[in-house]
C-alpha cells in the first residue's frame, strides 16, 4: 500500500530540496527537481561534497548548499555540534518555505528533518516508514518490498507535496545545456566511452576485462575514450593501453558530461557516469552488480543493456566489498558479451536516427 498525509498549499517562494548522496543519486533527482521548480520561485539544493557538481548541472536548481552528513556515505564525517550548527545557519539564511528530503529506501529522512526544524523550516516532506512525530508535515509511506526506480520514488514524493511535472516534460533525466566543448580532448563525436572506475569495489569489473573490451572494440574500427577521475589514473592507463584515448583525471564533471554526450555508447558499472549517460541520452552497457536492485538503479529512461548475474548471492546486500569469493555476479560476464551489447545498442541507435530522418524528409 502507498499512502500520504495531505499536503498544504503549494509553496511559491523558496523550496529546499535535499539529496545528501553521490553524483548519480543527485542526477536521478532531476525530474523531481524540475517538477518543483515549475511551481516555485527558487530551488536551493542541499547535497554533499560528492554530489555538488552533479547538482550544478540540474535544470531548475538556483543555488547549492554543500554539507556532508554524518549518516551518509562510506566514510561519513564524525558527528559535530559545530557542523550541525553550520547547517542550521546556512538553511536559516535561505529561509525556505518548504523542504523536500529525498532518500533511498534504506535511508531515514528523520535526522535531517530534525536539523531543518531547528533551522526554522515550517513545512517538511519526506518518505518515512518511521513515525515522524512533529518532524514532517507531509509523510509519504511506501511499500519498500516493491522496487520502484529511484527517479520515480522522488517524483512520488513531490506529487504528494503538491507538485507535478509541467506539460511537455517527459520525466527523463536531463542536464543544463550547453555543455562545455570537449572536442579538443576527444576529437569528433561518435566514439565509445569506457568508464572502469567505481566508488564501491563490489561493483567493479576487472581491469583486464575492460582492457580486452577496448582491444576488441578498436579491432572493429571503433574509437574508444577511457574516462576516470584523478584517483583512477593508474586504472584508466591500464584499460586504455595504447589503443584508446586516456582521459583519466583530465575532465571536470561538466566536461565528463560533454564527453559522454559525444559518445555512441558508454560501458560502465553501476556508478555515477552511467546515470550521467542517461541524463545526456547516451545508451549504456551497464555492468551491474546486484548489491542493489537493478529495478531501482539501472540507467533510467535510456537505451541500456544490463549485464551481470542479477540473482547472485550478493543480491540486495548493499555490500561495499564483494561478500562472495570470485565476484561471480560480474566475473561471469565476458568482454565479448560487452562488445556485442555495444554493437547492438549502436545498431539500434542508427535505426532510430534513420527513422527520425525519414520523418523529417
Amino acid at each position: 500500500m502507498t499512502g500520504s498525509e495531505p499536503a498544504g498549499e503549494r509553496a511559491r517562494g523558496t523550496v529546499l530540496i535535499a539529496r545528501l548522496d553521490n553524483a548519480g543519486d543527485v542526477l536521478l533527482a532531476g525530474p523531481a527537481v524540475r517538477a518543483v521548480a515549475a511551481g516555485v520561485r527558487r530551488i536551493v539544493l542541499l547535497t554533499g561534497t560528492r554530489g555538488s557538481a552533479a547538482g550544478a548541472l540540474l535544470p531548475g536548481v538556483d543555488q547549492i548548499i554543500t554539507w556532508d552528513a554524518p549518516w551518509v556515505g562510506y566514510t561519513p564525517p564524525e558527528v559535530s555540534g559545530r557542523e550541525a550548527s553550520k547547517l542550521i545557519r546556512l538553511v536559516r539564511d535561505k529561509a525556505p518555505e518548504l523542504a523536500l528530503i529525498f532518500t533511498s529506501f534504506h535511508q531515514s529522512a528523520l535526522p535531517l528533518s530534525l536539523l531543518l526544524r531547528l533551522a526554522g523550516v515550517p513545512e517538511i516532506a519526506a518518505i518515512s516508514g518511521d513515525y515522524p512525530g512533529s518532524l514532517l508535515n507531509v509523510r509519504l509511506t511506501v511499500d519498500e518490498s516493491v522496487d520502484v526506480p529511484e527517479a520515480e520514488r522522488m517524483l512520488n514524493l513531490v506529487k504528494a507535496a503538491g507538485f507535478d511535472l509541467p506539460i511537455g516534460d517527459d520525466g527523463a533525466l536531463a542536464v543544463r545545456r550547453p555543455l562545455p566543448k570537449v572536442q579538443r580532448l576527444t576529437g569528433p563525436r561518435g566514439y565509445i566511452v569506457v568508464h572502469p572506475g567505481v566508488s564501491a569495489p563490489a561493483r567493479a569489473w576487472s581491469p583486464t576485462s575492460y582492457a580486452k573490451v577496448v582491444r576488441l572494440l578498436t579491432d572493429r574500427g571503433k574509437r574508444v575514450v577511457v574516462t576516470g577521475n584523478t584517483d583512477e589514473r593508474v586504472l584508466t592507463a591500464v584499460v586504455a593501453g595504447t589503443r584508446a584515448l586516456d582521459l583519466g583525471g583530465r575532465t571536470k564533471f561538466a566536461e565528463l558530461a560533454a564527453v559522454i554526450d559525444g559518445a555512441q555508447a558508454v560501458v560502465a558499472a553501476n556508478t555515477g557516469p552511467a546515470h550521467l549517460a542517461a541524463a545526456v541520452g547516451t545508451p549504456v552497457v551497464s555492468l551491474f552488480a546486484p548489491v542493489v536492485p537493478a529495478e531501482r538503479w539501472a540507467p533510467y529512461r535510456v537505451p541500456a543493456v544490463v549485464l551481470g548475474n542479477q540473482h547472485a548471492l550478493c543480491r540486495n546486500s548493499r555490500a561495499r566489498l564483494c561478500p562472495v569469493p570470485g565476484h561471480p555476479c560480474l566475473s561471469s560476464v565476458t568482454p565479448d558479451e560487452v562488445v556485442e551489447a555495444v554493437i547492438r545498442l549502436d545498431a539500434a541507435n542508427h535505426r532510430v536516427n534513420e527513422i527520425a530522418n525519414e520523418g523529417v524528409r
